[in-house]
């Protein structure tokens, strides 16, 4: 099922362009897993870990005699394509600890093993064009979340965080925000590829000495076959994110101290030139610490945080009259950003961190005295509490953001939440805005989810009318994905430090899904959606409609189709809606419809593509889109990729017929897993009309700690608003130094 509730945004939503150049595009996103009954779920996987009193050779093989003292863990099974079934290829794990670290030996036999697939060597860049591997550990066994370490057979790690259990057709295993310090190493071999990974206690911030018992998980992905194998939760509508289902590592006693205790220092220097300004040459320094509390409570500090070495967005071309939903990626808010969630529909979100410390008009940085961040669990209560501190900046006033978010587990993966916000301003006119919210999700029978919240505001001028309550029904299996919703939007709903795409809406939501596996050669599964969705304002005046019908088709090889038969909109425009120059859409209510095709060729290639044309009416004229994306890796240490986005206007205006492309091209280049180098040039002939450029060159010089030379000409942030303003462009050159050390 999509991702509810798409409508204008699936006219032409913003080019991610290099930032999506290696994923399946959003407009034609390979269709989810289902299909056939799912088979009866193991229960009780259980591993042990062996003590050593040394560490194994770390040379990516399992040659070490050591490792033969770890029983092989081999029963793996397929999530994909055939539920439950034993995987096609054997792969064996085998658990060591010492003292203070815990060790992964992992062989991947492979029958072919020069059709393996192994081409990134960039760290924390996705690995699903690769063959890769996963460990899920939750070190507290609360059966809530953990963290999630990936390594492909080139050694490339990535990880992050699992915050709380997901199912596992949400787009991704983990949320990538989260960056730990470990070791790994691996090699492809005569049968196969096999891996070595050390995990310090003090990585997990264990502090537990005795009588340990772990979740554990691991997940096989083989690239040339689409083959997902786990150890556990491996039916379809769990996958590695399902926390609850995993199984358990027992064998860990009288170890060392693992408190988390990270001091990281950075110094910058940089040439800074922004439009209208005069050049300023800043020499600067900050500092990062995290500190282990106990073993299910970490302790964040920042201090004059920098996010020079952030990566740029895409350049967007909003063609709605909402704003848009940006992902952030500044690690200080990345990491534990999950613990904050609290959805409110679709890609609403009742706090949203970019409201902090980016102007969401201009994109402009805003300086960030610090800030504080403590999460945790204490029992079955998870929390996370946050205070931030930016300084003035143009037209930006000093601000306190103060955040806390609270979840008590219940069942099943349900929970009851509250969370309340609090911004202090220097802006006389808006001096704060408070926001509170209380939310549940309760989970029957593991595949049926209600979904409930209520949320208020409050702001200087605004008596009432600023709520947003809403609750929906899901219901998800392998065959069949269904949701009911209804939420009511006040017109004075303003969460400052949140995102919602529009107020003063009275909704009713449904979106039924079928999904089949026929025994046709190639194809894994088959899916017919509808939905529709009817938008008054809390007046019961006409605002959105929408109703859409689709198919898709998933291949066995990863390529994919996406078609929209019909995707019929109703949209009135209040506000006089800026698409290009001196082109207006008129205020109105516009009825039109749109189609779609898109096709994604299969992901097992070293030369990849996709592409897909949108056309049918855009208020009152005509709009067609082509998008074509395409990727090449030649060698493991070279890919480039190209994106360009053509949109072809037709509308009843004055000056109403014209043509907007958006481009992109980024090559990468990787001397080393710790040596990178990167570049993006970004052209935009709609209101921006402008090039832009960003080179970097990354050294990982020893774990955590690097060096960055970052070249930079155009945006850092979008802008989130309507309407495409005018963003501030600059010219920057910094050399930024980090050094993580444990004192």
């Amino acid at each position: 099922m999509k991702n509810a509730r798409k409508h204008l945004h699936r006219i032409a939503f913003g080019a991610y362009l290099a930032s999506t150049l290696s994923s399946p595009d959003e407009a034609g996103a390979r269709p989810r897993s289902a299909g056939l009954p799912s088979a009866p779920q193991t229960e009780g996987r259980m591993a042990e870990a062996v003590r050593v009193d040394a560490a194994p050779r770390f040379d990516g093989t399992l040659n070490d005699r050591l490792w033969e003292l770890a029983k092989p863990i081999t029963d793996f099974r397929q999530r994909e394509p055939r539920e439950g079934e034993p995987a096609t290829e054997k792969t064996e794990v085998r658990i060591l600890y010492t003292r203070h670290a815990v060790y992964f030996g992992i062989h991947c036999y492979d029958s072919a093993p020069g059709r393996i697939v192994a081409t990134e060597l960039r760290r924390d860049v996705s690995q699903d064009l690769d063959d890769h591997f996963e460990i899920l550990i939750n070190s507290n066994h609360d059966r809530r979340g953990g963290y999630v370490f990936e390594i492909n057979p080139l050694g490339t790690q990535s990880d992050g965080l699992i915050v709380e259990e997901q199912s596992g057709s949400e787009g991704t295993d983990f949320d990538s925000g989260w960056d730990g310090v470990w070791i790994s190493e691996a090699r492809i071999v005569q049968d196969g590829w096999s891996a070595t990974i050390e995990i310090p206690f003090s990585t997990l911030n264990f502090t537990k000495s005795n009588d340990v018992v772990w979740g554990l998980n691991f997940k096989r992905f083989i690239r040339r076959k689409n083959e997902e194998d786990l150890w556990a939760a491996y039916r379809r509508t769990y996958g590695i994110v399902k926390v609850s289902e995993a199984g358990e590592l027992t064998g860990i006693t009288d170890v060392g101290s693992g408190r988390l205790f990270v001091v990281k220092p950075y110094g910058l220097a940089q040439y800074d030139k922004q439009t209208g300004q005069n050049p300023a040459f800043p020499l600067t320094a900050g500092l990062d610490v995290k500190y282990g509390i106990r073993s299910n409570m970490v302790l964040n500090l920042t201090g004059n945080t920098d996010f020079s070495a952030t990566d740029v967005d895409q350049e967007q071309f909003n063609l709605t009259p909402f704003p848009i939903f940006i992902p952030e990626k500044r690690q200080f808010f990345l990491e534990n950003a999950g613990i904050f969630s609290f959805d409110i529909g679709d890609q609403d979100q009742l706090f949203f961190s970019r409201q902090i410390g980016i102007d969401s008009v201009t994109g402009n940085q805003v300086p960030v005295n610090g800030g504080a961040k403590l999460t945790g669990t204490v029992g079955r209560l998870q929390f996370g509490v946050m205070d931030v501190d930016t300084r003035s900046n143009g037209p930006n006033p000093y601000a306190n953001y103060a955040v806390v978010r609270l979840t008590e587990s219940l069942w099943g993966g349900s929970y009851l939440g509250v969370m309340g916000i609090d911004k202090q301003s220097g802006d006389l006119l808006d001096s704060f805005n408070r926001t509170g919210g209380i939310d549940t999700r309760m989970v029957f029978f593991k595949d049926w989810f209600v979904d409930a919240h209520l949320a208020e505001t409050q702001s200087p001028g605004y008596a009432g009318g600023n709520s947003d309550v809403g609750a929906s029904l899901s219901y998800r299996s392998n065959w069949v994905e269904g949701k009911f919703e209804r939420r009511k939007t006040g017109p004075n709903f303003n969460p400052e430090v949140g995102f919602i795409e529009r107020a003063d809406s009275n909704e009713t939501y449904g979106d039924l899904t079928f999904k089949v596996r026929p025994k046709i050669t190639g194809v894994r599964e088959l899916q017919f959606e509808g939905f529709i969705l009817h938008a008054p304002d809390t007046r019961g005046v006409v605002q959105t409609q929408e109703w859409q019908g689709t198919f898709r088709a998933e291949f066995n090889n990863g390529a994919y189709t996406d078609n929209d038969i019909a995707d019929v909109f109703t949209q009135r425009i209040t506000t006089p809606l800026h698409i290009y120059k001196n082109v207006f859409i008129p205020n109105g209510l516009y009825h039109f419809a749109r189609h779609q095709i898109t096709y994604g060729s299969g992901q097992d290639r070293r030369f990849t593509y996709n592409f897909f044309e949108r056309f049918g009416g855009y208020y009152g004229g005509t709009l067609n889109e082509f998008r074509v994306r395409a990727n090449y890796r030649p060698t493991a240490k070279f890919s480039i990729s190209a994106s360009e986005t053509w949109d072809r206007f037709r509308l009843p205006l004055a000056n109403g017929n014209f043509s907007v492309v958006l481009a992109s091209l980024q090559g990468n280049y990787s001397f080393t897993r710790f040596l990178t180098f990167t570049s993006l040039i970004q052209v935009d002939t709609s209101n921006t009309q402008a090039v832009s450029a960003n080179v970097r060159l990354r050294y990982n010089y020893r774990p955590d700690s690097d060096l960055y030379i970052i070249y930079n000409v155009g945006t850092q942030f979008a802008s989130i608003a309507p309407a495409n303003p005018p963003q501030v462009r600059e010219t920057r050159f910094a050399v930024k130094w980090t050094y993580s050390f444990a004192p």
